[in-house]
């Protein structure tokens, strides 16, 4: 994985700068879409509309479709079973939380971005928002220190039960608060299986089969094939809090280099996002 150019990392390699330029696609996808959401939208369409958005810009394949959860949804309330992430008929209300989530490739670049939000006021997620960004702080100081990925995911949890929350990542598929992104062939048809990209699930296996050889795995969960430490390249991170019926995220893209100096070690590959500025505003505030 090519680095920063420079010290203070304002200069990227071209291959970061195309990941950074389709993770503010997708957070500018977030955005628009969030502003669109009015009383009575259902999931499925709120996924339409950020799969329509991206597509008029030239996006033709995908790490994952577009997810929308509404509701106690954004908790992942009784989920059980793969199937239940999908987008529902669930409608939104007033006051009610919402979480966006999409992963776009677009000219051969991918990200995995997730925006929380809700329809007016919602104090509950204001404050899980709020929580989250010493989160932010604590991934990336464990990954610099070189902790094992299980460690830095368990320092992780133990900062949501501080905080009275619960881990609502656990929820996904094998637990993941993170999972490996690179680059993908540009074709003209890119298929999708069950709302994820082939060609992006092909990477993967092809990196779980590599990493199985060398100790290590594409996904950062909390079992013990996750007990190595940071593996060169790009990760998706998505710490997610919930606290009773509400749920709340960021996903981005952190990038993990090999330098021995502990600030090009690992890095945030964008500052500039909407959560980020959602806490600098606060502590202008």
């Amino acid at each position: 994985m090519a680095g920063r150019t420079s010290a203070v990392g304002e200069r990227l390699s071209p291959d970061l700068q195309g990941f950074k330029e389709v993770q503010r696609l997708a957070y500018e996808c977030a955005e628009v879409v969030a502003a669109r959401l009015k009383p009575g939208v259902t999931e499925r369409e709120a996924a339409r509309m950020q799969r329509d958005w991206l597509t008029e810009r030239g996006v033709r394949d995908w790490f994952h479709l577009p997810f929308a959860w509404f509701g106690d949804r954004t908790a992942f309330a009784g989920f059980r079973i793969p199937l239940q992430f999908f987008p529902t008929n669930r409608r939104l209300e007033p006051g009610m939380p919402f979480i966006l989530d999409m992963a776009p490739i677009h000219r051969g670049f991918a990200a995995d971005i997730g925006y929380s939000g809700s329809l007016g006021l919602n104090p509950v997620q204001d404050r899980l928002m709020d929580d989250l960004q010493e989160h932010r702080a604590l991934i990336l100081a464990g990954v610099r220190e070189r902790r094992p990925l299980r460690t830095v995911y368990e320092d992780v949890e133990r900062l949501m039960v501080r905080q009275g929350y619960t881990n609502r990542h656990r929820a996904y598929p094998f637990g993941v608060i993170a999972h490996k992104v690179g680059r993908v062939r540009e074709r003209r048809w890119s298929p999708t299986v069950f709302g994820f990209g082939t060609q992006s699930l092909k990477g993967l296996a092809s990196d779980a089969l590599h990493g199985h050889r060398e100790g290590w795995s594409p996904l950062w969960s909390p079992y013990t094939f996750s007990d190595h430490p940071p593996q060169p390249g790009l990760w998706a991170v998505e710490p997610h809090l919930g606290f009773r019926g509400t749920g709340a995220k960021f996903e981005e893209l952190l990038v993990v280099t090999d330098s021995r100096d502990p600030q090009e070690s690992a890095f945030w590959l964008d500052d500039d996002l909407p959560h980020v500025r959602r806490w600098a505003e606060g502590k202008a505030a």
